[in-house]
C-alpha cells in the first residue's frame, strides 16, 4: 500500500506489536521508524511526553501551541489514561503499556503502538505501528495523510531525546 512504510526494515514490520492484539484483521497497517542516538530510557521518557502534546506539526494538530521542549517527569502511563492532548484537550486513550518498552493507544478509531528497541551501541530504534479498520476506500488516504505527521512526530522525539543525551553526557 502507498505510504505504509517509512524508516523501517522488513524485519521490523514482522514484529508483533501491542496494536496487533487490539485490531482483528486490520485493513490499515502502517509502520514508521527512526534511529535515535540515545538510551532506551531517554527515548521512553520522550514517548511518555506524547500525553502532553502531539509533537508533530504543532500548527496543524495543536492549533499553533508548541509541544513542550523540556521533559516533564511524568508517571508511567496507565491503561485508560488519555493518550495525548491537542490545544489543551485530551484525546484518545491508552490501551496497553509495557513500561520502558511499548505504549499502545487508540485515537480516532486507530490503534497505534510506540515501541522501543535497543540497538546496543547507545542507539535505540523508535518504532510506530498503526492498525485499524477505516471505512472502505479511505485506507490509502489515511495512510498517506498520516505519513508526514507521524514522520514529524518521530523526528521531533528523536531530536529531543538526542539533545537531552548530549546535554547529560557533556
Amino acid at each position: 500500500m502507498l505510504a505504509d512504510r517509512w524508516g523501517v526494515t522488513d524485519a521490523e514490520t514482522r514484529l508483533v506489536y501491542g496494536c496487533d492484539a487490539v485490531v482483528a484483521a486490520p485493513t490499515l497497517q502502517a509502520w514508521r521508524g527512526v534511529s535515535v542516538a540515545a538510551t532506551p530510557q531517554v527515548v521512553w521518557s520522550w514517548v511518555k511526553q506524547i500525553r502532553l502534546a502531539p509533537y508533530s506539526y504543532d500548527w496543524v494538530d495543536n492549533l499553533g501551541r508548541r509541544s513542550p521542549r523540556v521533559r516533564s517527569e511524568l508517571p508511567e502511563p496507565r491503561v485508560g489514561d488519555p493518550f495525548t492532548a491537542s490545544a489543551g484537550r485530551s484525546i484518545g486513550r491508552v490501551l496497553a503499556v509495557e513500561p520502558g518498552r511499548e505504549l499502545t493507544a487508540e485515537i480516532l478509531g486507530t490503534a497505534m503502538s510506540y515501541r522501543i528497541e535497543p540497538v546496543g551501541d547507545g542507539t535505540t530504534r523508535l518504532l510506530l505501528k498503526l492498525a485499524g479498520r477505516p471505512p472502505r476506500g479511505t485506507t490509502t488516504l489515511l495512510c498517506v495523510g498520516d505519513l508526514p505527521m507521524a514522520r514529524r512526530q518521530l523526528l521531533n522525539l528523536k531530536d529531543l531525546a538526542e539533545r537531552e543525551s548530549r546535554a547529560t553526557a557533556g
